[in-house]
């Protein structure tokens, strides 16, 4: 008995099965864009709890003292947040960096900067982290204890950069990082993702001031 001829598939059938290949392409995009926004959301937690680490050595090492906020500019060079807490942790200060004013030099993995943040220097600074200027208040030179904090676990610290200075308050909180929101970094040292509404209004375009867990006054 001689073999049959081979079935050939429809034209029907061809486009049900590119139709198949390209809806499992699409999840395998997705799961892989979700696995790439989960590690570089926990890099960026990383670094927030290393500079955490480091307000606390500062701290213990300074009489129980915060640092100095620093200038609004990031220019300064003898004190400041960006100097000091490098400094407890062994790093070069921020001033050192050649990223910081030239936006070709990658920066590569460091503590300084969000792997979510595509933000690059503007040619003066680069600042991925901000520090919340209202712990210190206002004026050149403050600083406050942080045994006198009355609620350390809900007073912001640092937080995901939306702008571009390095001390600043509510209104600079990044709104479109990890998976719309952004990271903040309390006084206790732990770190918490916020979704942007819990922080943000956006028909007023500013920052939130009375949400019990985002202290931004100690």
């Amino acid at each position: 008995m001689g073999m049959g001829r081979a079935r050939a598939f429809t034209l029907l059938e061809l486009l049900v099965g590119m139709v198949i290949l390209a809806i499992l392409a699409a999840l395998l995009l997705s799961v892989m864009g979700r696995t790439t926004d989960k590690a570089k959301a926990a890099a960026c937690l990383g670094n927030l709890r290393q500079w955490g680490i480091a307000t606390r050595l500062f701290a213990i090492n300074n009489e129980d003292f915060l640092p100095k906020d620093g200038s609004a500019s990031g220019s300064s060079t003898a004190e400041g947040w960006y100097v000091e807490l490098p400094r407890s942790m062994g790093l070069p200060a921020y001033g050192d960096m050649r990223w910081r004013t030239n936006a070709t030099v990658d920066p590569g993995r460091s503590v300084w900067i969000c792997p979510a943040n595509s933000r690059r220097s503007n040619g003066k600074n680069l600042f991925h982290y901000c520090l919340n200027e209202r712990v210190n208040g206002l004026g050149a030179g403050n600083r406050i204890s942080i045994t006198s904090i009355p609620h350390p676990a809900c007073t912001v610290w640092l937080f995901d950069n939306g702008g571009a200075a390095p001390v600043a308050q509510q209104n600079n909180v990044h709104t479109n990082l990890h998976s719309r929101g952004a990271q903040f970094l309390f006084l206790d040292g732990h770190v918490v993702r916020f979704p942007n509404t819990a922080y943000w209004d956006f028909p007023a375009h500013r920052g939130i001031t009375n949400n019990p867990e985002l202290l931004w006054l100690p």
